[in-house]
Parts: C-alpha cells; sequence; structure tokens
C-alpha cells in the first residue's frame, strides 16, 4: 500500500493546516532563543556542556554529567513505552472506558447501529473524536459532576462501511448529503451527568442534563464582533446568531462552572471551487480574501458545502467569520443557548485554560495551534463574584486580549490587541474592536508578537504564578534556519515553556519564561533534545500537546504525533517533574491503542481520578499502513468483529484507591 496517499487524517492535518500561513517579518521563537543565548554567560558554570541548554533553566539538568540524586514527586512504577492493539497504564492502576462512540447520551437515544447511522440518532448518542474533558462539580461534590466533551472531527474512512480510504484524496465520490449530515451531528460536544457508584464513575443514564451539541445548534455570537457586517449572513441578517460549533479541540472550565470549547481548525469545513488538484479555491477577489488567506480558507477537508451553502465560501462569503471563536456553554442549563465569546480573538483555538487571578479577575490562557502562530491571554474587565453566579455570565465579553512576545533577556511581553492602538487603526484596516477580533492573527502580526512552534495547550498552575505552553512541533523549520541554541531543523518533536506571572499575578503585563524540557530522544544526539539524565527508555517523549495539572500543581502532559515512524511508541501520558533537583525528569504513565492520540487529561477534585480521551483509534495499523471501516488498525475498546474502532473517554483510578500518580 502506498503510505504517502493513505495517510490518515491527522498526517493530513500535518500536511495542510499547519504549513503555516503567518508571512509576516515577526521574529521566530527560534530567533529569540538565539538572541537570548548570545546575551548570557550561564554556559560558563556547571551547565557548559550543550549549547542547546542556553534558555533551559538552571535545575533543567541538561548536561551529560550524572543525574543528581532527587526525591521525585511522582511515585509510581512507570509503564514500558511501546505500540500495540490496546491501552496500558502503569502498574497499580486501572484503565476503563466511561463512554464510546454512538454511546446513547440524552434520554430516548437509540443504541448504536454502525451499519444504519443516521443524523438523528447521532444527535442524541456520544459523537466522533472525543478531545477536551471538562470536570465540573455538582453542588461541590466530589462523587457528582458534569463531564463535558468537545467532538472534534470524523475520519469517514474508518467511521462509515465501504468508503475504501480517505474521501478528500478521492473527490468525496462516497459522502452523500446524509452522511454530511451524520458528520455534522458527530462534531461539537456532550455534556453528561456522572456519579460514583460503588467507588466507580457511571454515566447517568436518562439524566435530564445529559445534552448533545451539534453542528447545527443555535447559538449566540457575542462580544465585540456580534451584530458586525462581516458576520451577516442571508440565514442570519442581525450577525448574533449562529449553527453550530465545528472542530472543537482543546478548551476550559470557568470558576463560575461553564465549559469553554475551542474551535480550532475552522478552515478545514469551507468549500468553493475546485482545481485541477482537487483542492478548494479562495478567489482574490473574494471580499475577505486578505482575512482568509491568513486563516487558511477553505481548506476543503470535508464537502459540506456541496450539501449546505453555508459552508460555501462563494455563496455564504462572511460564514467563516462566525467561527474560531471560544464557545461558552452552561452544563447546568441543558436548554441554554451556547455563546461564542468574539472578545477572546478569533484564531485556531487551542484551548481556553482559566485562572483566578489574585485582584478577582479571570484569565484566560489560549494557544493558536498553527506553525509560526502565536499564544494569547485574555483578562476580563469584571472580577468573579463567588455569591452570585448569574453575575459571572457575560464576565468573557468585556476585557483585553493580549499576544504574547518573547524576549531575548528572559523576559515576555503581554501586548494588548486593542483598536486604535498602535497599529490596530483604520490606516491598516481595523475600524473597530470588532475587526480586531475577526483578524485577530493579523493584528498580533502587526503588534510583533513572536511566532512560535505550533503553540497547543496553555495552563496555569493552580500554585507558584507558573504556567506551562505546549509547542507540539515545527517540520517547516528548515536546514539553515538552525541556529546555536535552537539547532533542530524541521523540529518534529518539540518542547515545552514554562512562563512565571510577577508574584502570581497573572495580569502583569511582564512575565518571565524559560524552556523546561527539548522534546525527543535523548540517545540520538542529533535530535538535540533536553531532559534530566534521570529521565528513562521510556520516559521521553514527542509532540507534546494537552496537559493537566493536580492540585497540587504536578504536571501531566499528553501526546499528539508519537507513532512507529516517528518515535516508535505510542502516545499518552507522562508525568514531568517541575521542581527541586528532578526539574525535566518524565516518567510514562499510561498510552493509547496503535493509531490513536490521547487527549483531555483532568482530574476529579480528589485526584483520585484522571479522566482521558482517546482519539482517532485504529486510523493507521502496526505496519503504518491506512484503515477503514472494515479493517481498522484495531478493534478497540471492544474487540468485536461486528463493532467498528471507537473513539471513547478512559477513566483512570489507582486500584484499591488514593492520589493518581503518588
Amino acid at each position: 500500500m502506498d503510505h504517502q496517499d493513505e495517510r490518515s487524517l491527522q498526517q493530513r492535518r500535518e500536511d495542510s493546516e499547519n504549513i503555516g500561513n503567518n508571512r509576516s517579518t515577526n521574529p521566530t521563537m527560534g530567533d529569540v532563543i538565539a538572541a537570548r543565548f548570545n546575551r548570557r554567560d550561564v554556559m560558563r558554570g556547571s551547565l557548559a556542556v550543550a549549547t542547546i541548554t542556553a534558555t533551559m533553566g538552571p535545575l533543567a539538568l541538561a548536561s551529560a554529567r550524572k543525574a543528581v540524586a532527587a526525591t521525585p514527586n511522582f511515585g509510581f512504577s512507570e509503564l514500558e513505552a511501546g505500540v500495540d492493539e490496546t491501552h496500558h497504564v502503569a502498574d497499580g492502576y486501572s484503565a476503563n472506558v466511561l463512554i464510546r462512540w454512538g454511546d446513547p447520551v440524552v434520554k430516548g437515544a437509540p443504541e448504536f447501529d454502525p451499519l444504519n447511522q443516521t443524523a438523528e440518532a447521532q444527535a442524541q448518542q456520544f459523537g466522533y473524536n472525543n478531545d477536551f474533558i471538562g470536570f465540573i462539580p455538582i453542588d461541590g461534590a466530589d462523587d457528582h459532576a458534569f463531564l463535558c466533551v468537545n467532538h472534534e472531527y470524523t475520519n469517514e474512512e474508518i467511521m462509515f462501511p465501504g468508503m475504501e480510504g480517505r474521501q478528500d484524496r478521492q473527490g468525496f465520490s462516497k459522502i452523500t448529503p446524509e452522511l454530511i449530515n451524520v458528520e455534522m451531528a458527530a462534531h461539537g460536544g456532550s455534556v453528561l451527568e456522572i456519579k460514583k457508584v460503588d467507588g466507580a464513575w457511571q454515566v447517568v443514564k436518562d439524566s435530564d442534563l445529559n445534552r448533545r451539541i451539534t453542528a447545527e445548534t443555535d447559538m449566540e455570537i457575542t462580544g465585540p464582533a456580534a451584530g458586525h457586517d462581516r458576520l451577516k449572513t442571508s440565514a442570519d441578517t442581525t450577525g448574533t446568531k449562529v449553527l453550530g460549533m465545528i472542530n472543537n479541540c482543546a478548551g476550559g472550565t470557568t470558576p463560575w462552572g461553564t465549559w469553554l470549547a475551542a474551535e480550532e481548525n475552522f478552515h478545514g469545513y469551507f468549500w468553493s471551487e475546485i482545481d485541477d488538484e482537487g483542492k478548494a479555491i479562495l478567489p482574490e477577489d473574494h471580499p475577505e480574501f486578505v482575512n482568509y488567506d491568513r486563516y487558511g480558507v477553505p481548506g476543503g477537508w470535508y464537502n459540506w458545502g456541496t450539501a449546505h451553502d453555508r459552508f460555501d465560501i462563494t455563496k455564504e462569503p462572511n460564514e467563516p467569520n462566525r467561527f474560531g471563536y471560544m464557545v461558552e456553554i452552561d452544563p447546568a442549563d441543558p436548554t441554554s443557548t451556547p455563546k461564542k465569546r468574539t472578545a477572546l480573538g478569533r484564531f485556531k483555538h487551542e484551548g481556553g485554560e482559566t485562572i483566578l487571578n489574585k485582584d478577582g479577575r479571570v484569565v484566560v490562557y489560549m494557544g493558536d495551534d498553527q506553525r509560526f502562530d502565536y499564544i494569547y491571554r485574555f483578562v476580563t474587565a469584571g472580577s468573579y463574584n463567588p455569591d452570585d453566579r448569574s453575575a459571572n455570565m457575560d464576565l468573557l465579553d468585556e476585557g483585553t486580549l493580549s499576544v504574547a512576545r518573547y524576549n531575548d533577556d528572559g523576559t515576555m511581553d503581554w501586548l494588548p490587541l486593542i483598536h486604535g492602538e498602535g497599529p490596530l487603526t483604520a490606516e491598516n484596516g481595523f475600524e473597530s474592536q470588532a475587526d480586531v477580533v475577526i483578524e485577530t492573527r493579523r493584528a498580533a502580526d502587526l503588534l510583533g508578537a513572536t511566532k512560535m512552534d505550533r503553540p497547543e495547550d496553555v495552563q496555569p498552575s493552580p500554585v507558584g504564578g507558573k504556567v506551562y505552553a505546549m509547542l507540539t512541533n515545527n517540520t517547516r523549520r528548515k536546514a539553515g534556519d538552525e541556529n546555536i541554541a535552537n539547532p533542530r531543523a524541521e523540529n518534529a518533536f518539540g518542547h515545552i515553556i514554562e512562563m512565571t506571572a510577577p508574584d502570581e499575578d497573572h495580569a502583569a503585563d511582564q512575565f518571565s519564561w524559560e524552556i523546561l524540557v527539548q522534546c525527543g530522544d535523548p540517545s540520538v544526539a542529533k535530535v538535540g533534545a533536553v531532559w534530566n539524565p534521570a529521565t528513562s527508555k521510556d520516559g521521553w517523549f514527542g509532540m507534546p500537546d494537552n496537559c493537566a495539572l493536580d492540585s497540587e500543581g504536578r504536571l501531566w502532559i499528553a501526546t499528539d504525533g508519537n507513532a512507529l515512524d516517528k518515535t516508535g511508541r505510542a502516545d499518552g501520558v507522562w508525568a514531568l517533574e517541575t521542581d527541586g533537583d528532578a526539574r525535566g525528569t518524565s516518567k510514562h504513565f499510561f498510552r493509547v491503542p496503535v493509531g490513536a492520540e490521547l487527549c483531555g487529561p483532568v482530574f476529579d477534585t480528589t485526584d483520585e481520578t484522571m479522566f482521558v480521551a482517546v482519539q482517532h483509534p485504529g486510523e493507521e495499523d502496526l505496519e503504518g499502513n491506512g484503515a477503514t471501516f472494515e479493517n481498522p488498525g484495531t478493534r478497540w475498546p471492544d474487540f468485536d468483529e461486528a463493532l467498528p474502532v471507537r473513539p471513547s473517554v478512559v477513566v483512570i483510578t489507582k486500584d484499591g484507591g488514593g492520589t493518581i500518580g503518588t
């Protein structure tokens, strides 16, 4: 089989949306790292072994000397790295499936029938490719909660019978309007009421609180862009209403108990005239040409525009301006209307993690998941009211959106994206704050933000003022673009940046920063990986994507892209030390089946349960071949020949009870 022609949808993401649409001359993170090295003399001391450690903190232990004896925070027995057809967890732990694609969610939902899928059924069942998971306690209980789950995208080739491979490479010849509607119903998210029964978490069947949100759910547009002419369509002449959310990747939860679902690669859903190579064309005379070109619209990943005019930019030129936002959803009210909070900007949102600042304002950290794009922060204008939930429900409509610039002296600045300030004026095409948030990327370009290597999750720690940014990779950096402190052309493995808010003030204008680890196999010199030498052969990983911090502030990393042809191991969860002599030491905790990605790790309130999302399992087999519905790479999680491979949420607990990771 031609592996190049049968690459997975995940590889399609690598090749298309992450090619990089940032043509600004802003410095890249590599440029900043190189400049910072030239200005520091830290290498003259005990770390003077490898020049790539120039931006590592003094405790990162990146040299070749023996590891310092350290007391680790993580006491579990490490899992062996590898890949096979099922999942694995460290000894002394259990990992059990909570809910699968197709399982009933809302009251009266039909049972899953993979050979006779309908949009009506799917809109009542658990959706496809579960990503972010939000855990929100109900009435403060430790054993009763909402689980909020994003459904990012669909893999037609392993979702539907008879596809015979990826449909974008076959002109969508087998995707009918009926199947398009099933796909749209499989997107969005699920709200699940869960309870502990005899010590085990279970979905409350037929709960009135359970809810499915799809690509056709009524939503409200709020904030600066609401009602703007650039958001008006033939179906919505007010510019304040929109159907659905799409490609919701990571996300967050708020102190007042709502769910933030991040719209990421929205560009891939839009359609236009098709060129001779089968690619959707953005006409140069399109009224939003400059704007859409910066975002990669139209992406043409799906052919929804053939059945629904709103996804065809030649018929509805403004529809893409209505996607790419943070969507706030109230799980406690299944009749509530989700709201797209435009004040938080429009880009390929990977997440929206929040922290309550010491002055009472709420801070949201976000990454724009594309090569050479940026890290953002939003600080609410108003303060959180712990005594009045209703008073907090529109806090995210007013505040200051900023973008990060990393300086070579180890500081970083948050640059406000405010209309009328600096270059964000009418002369540059920004007539109002609405234009700034609609074209967030171009506004950030003009401010001189630092180009990053695919910023994904940006997660604040509950203690110490630390913020961790997952930079998944950047294989578009070519040979000749290396520098002394970041010497890897085609950086396939990524790194993690640690930022520090001064005096734990997350609204401060300036932070400090350093690299925590530089990922990849440390035994291969040319990779240039940087870990604490105490990290074992099973402990290193590549492609950090999502992360979680438990209540003690311990860091857990989820990966996306480890595979047989890249690292020889599956994606999974690793525990990463961030303090003391053990800083930079990683331990393997959980791994997914072949072809899968690990998403959405989150803890319950007691740290005794970790929930994880296993996405697109079996989209390739153990030989690296692309898979189909009839021949998936695995039959996980049911291992039943009558059932397809099914994305699922998994619950991890310690045998006999107790805190995860100890």
